[in-house]
């Protein structure tokens, strides 16, 4: 059984944006799993090649460069057989190494158009839901989760126009959220304050 996915997403900082929507998007998937999400770090950090190679799913968004170190990140899972989701945005000009970016990847997998943040953030819940329903048995989701889940995604396929609030920022970095149902502390307990809530 596993109780955490790890998310990868490769963005340049351009989209930061982008990133920020993605980063809060996966609290919305209505289960109990916890997240690790690592972005494509900022200035002079390193790339954590391990997180992109062992990454349950890795989303791949172009604006309008292919800025370092995205394509360290393409060529990694590339080697390492994965194949990451590939996201390019609509309406921005290109410079021309985005443009030779673009052509290349696309001789071996198909971009998906988004345009702007709203279509972005359906199309990847989509997604990520269809990914942990395709592996129900693997995060061993109760009965429950699985209704749940059929359920909201159906609803996120019918619905047309802007779903939820895009306007917040602030989740735009690497993190880890954690599942109350799942996660048992190895060393302690979780705390609580008067009210009985988690702490």
């Amino acid at each position: 059984m596993v109780d955490q996915i790890l998310f990868y997403i490769s963005a340049a900082t351009d989209l930061k944006a982008e990133r920020e929507i993605l980063g809060r998007a996966v609290t919305e998937l209505p289960v109990s799993l916890g997240w690790r999400i690592v972005h494509s770090p900022g200035g002079d950090e390193p790339v954590d090649l391990e997180a992109v190679v062992r990454a349950d799913i890795h989303l791949l968004l172009l604006g309008s460069d292919i800025r370092a170190p995205i394509g360290l990140e393409w060529r990694a899972a590339h080697h390492a057989g994965r194949d990451p989701a590939l996201f390019l945005k609509d309406r921005v000009l290109r410079t021309p190494a985005g443009q030779d970016f673009i052509r290349f990847v696309a001789q071996q997998r198909t971009w998906r158009r988004f345009q702007g943040l709203a279509d972005l953030r359906t199309q990847v819940l989509r997604l990520l839901a269809t990914h942990i329903l395709d592996r129900a048995g693997l995060y061993a989701l109760s009965p429950v989760e699985l209704s749940r889940l059929q359920s909201w995604r159906a609803e996120l396929e019918s619905a047309t126009g802007e779903v939820g609030d895009t306007s917040r920022s602030g989740a735009g970095e690497s993190g880890v959220l954690l599942s109350r149902e799942r996660y048992v502390p190895s060393d302690g307990v979780l705390l609580q304050d008067r009210d009985g809530e988690d702490a």
